[in-house]
């Protein structure tokens, strides 16, 4: 009993250690994406950013969204990054991720 209890406090604490503060941002680029090799130039270098988690890209909307871990990193930052490959960046919103339906914590 005792080896359970303890195990099940261990997985609560590791739970807690391993949460993340984790934002979506999204931005617009000059010059515009319009082709594929846009989008493939973007993702391929931003994936190096500090706290950089996924990055999805729509040409349609022309923006960019790039979920990223807010204790490593800001929107203004990863916005400014864009200048390393040529662009630049516009922040449209930046928001807290939010958790998907059974993420949430147990009350």
């Amino acid at each position: 009993m005792k080896k359970t209890v303890l195990m099940a406090m261990m997985l609560c604490v590791v739970s807690l250690l391993s949460a993340k503060n984790l934002r979506v941002v999204v931005v617009t680029t000059s010059p515009v994406m319009h082709c594929e090799s846009c989008e493939n130039t973007i993702k391929s270098n931003l994936r190096f950013e500090k706290g950089v988690k996924k990055i999805v890209t729509s040409l349609p909307d022309q923006t960019v969204t790039i979920t990223y871990d807010a204790d490593k990193n800001s929107a203004k930052s990863i916005a400014e990054s864009f200048q390393k490959f040529g662009y630049t960046a516009q922040v449209l919103s930046d928001s807290p991720l939010k958790p998907k339906i059974g993420d949430e914590p147990k009350k």
